[in-house]
């Protein structure tokens, strides 16, 4: 029995150890398209168009993120690997944070924070307006995704809060979609991507659904 449980013990250890790891290289590699962007900015490797640049980098990886994040429930349901579900708030937050920067990027170099011009851009240009309610709904996210927000808001209520990415991707395909004139290769892409992971949740809740209806019959009898 003791030899048992050191083997448990050692097994967890060894468990852990490599989500540490893995978690580490998952900072490396969510900060370096941030890292790359600064490199270019002061090795002036930005181009003909540095505020273009950074607004579509920025924007390409909160969309990335925020379909990873959304992956990560369907493969670990496909897969069984609960482990999985350690990395969907990190992934999140670099969304968010990518989000961040892209907004700032609009706010700063675009209108340099006049109010006026950025309230009259809301209104008159939809994909601004789409934009703004994508990162909007991802703000209470980021702002609740620590351990203590779920027990003050409580397990039911933080997640029906935290339903809100899904309309929040929903938001920031469609700013994408509408801000790309010509080629809709990538936007198209994204939005299968989206529809999929979306689809296998709602098939998931059906199939969930009707596996309760039997037992509520049964219990009724």
């Amino acid at each position: 029995m003791p030899e048992r449980l050191h083997s448990v013990k050692e097994s967890h250890v060894r468990r852990f150890g490599w989500i540490a790891l893995l978690k580490v290289v998952l900072w490396v590699l969510c900060l370096s398209p941030a890292g790359l962007l600064a490199w270019k900015a002061t090795h002036d490797e930005l181009g003909a168009n540095p505020l273009s640049e950074i607004t579509l980098s920025t924007g390409h990886w909160t969309l990335y993120l925020l379909l990873i994040t959304l992956a990560v429930s369907p493969l670990r349901k496909i897969t069984g690997l609960n482990w999985l579900i350690r990395f969907r708030r990190p992934l999140g937050l670099f969304a968010f944070f990518y989000g961040c920067l892209h907004l700032m990027t609009y706010l700063w170099f675009d209108k340099f924070f006049d109010l006026h011009e950025i309230v009259k851009d809301v209104y008159k240009r939809p994909f601004i307006t789409v934009g703004m309610s994508a990162w909007l709904l991802m703000l209470p996210l980021a702002l609740t995704s620590t351990a203590g927000s779920i027990r003050r808001l409580g397990g039911k209520r933080w997640q029906t809060l935290h339903r809100l990415v899904y309309a929040s991707a929903i938001a920031g395909v469609i700013h994408f979609w509408w801000l790309v004139k010509r080629d809709l290769t990538r936007p198209e892409r994204m939005a299968a991507i989206l529809v999929v992971l979306l689809g296998f949740r709602i098939v998931q809740r059906m199939l969930a659904l009707r596996e309760q209806r039997p037992a509520a019959v049964i219990q009724r009898g």
